[in-house]
């Protein structure tokens, strides 16, 4: 099994609540919440593209 290099949200700032973005060796992203890192959701990059793209439009305009 291949190491996979987790990297943390920039939009997580410092607190403990932190979600890690990485790299599969298979092509696609996985998704983790530092507080339970043994849960892991693995999407496309498209797929979260696209729910990337659908919460920012959901974002209030300041």
């Amino acid at each position: 099994m291949h190491a996979i290099d987790w990297q943390k949200s920039t939009y997580s700032g410092d607190g403990s609540n932190c979600v890690n973005v990485a790299a599969t060796p298979g092509g696609t992203v996985a998704l983790r919440e530092s507080d339970t890192p043994d849960t892991t959701l693995i999407t496309t990059r498209a797929r979260l593209g696209e729910l990337i793209r659908a919460l920012k439009a959901q974002q209030p305009t300041p």
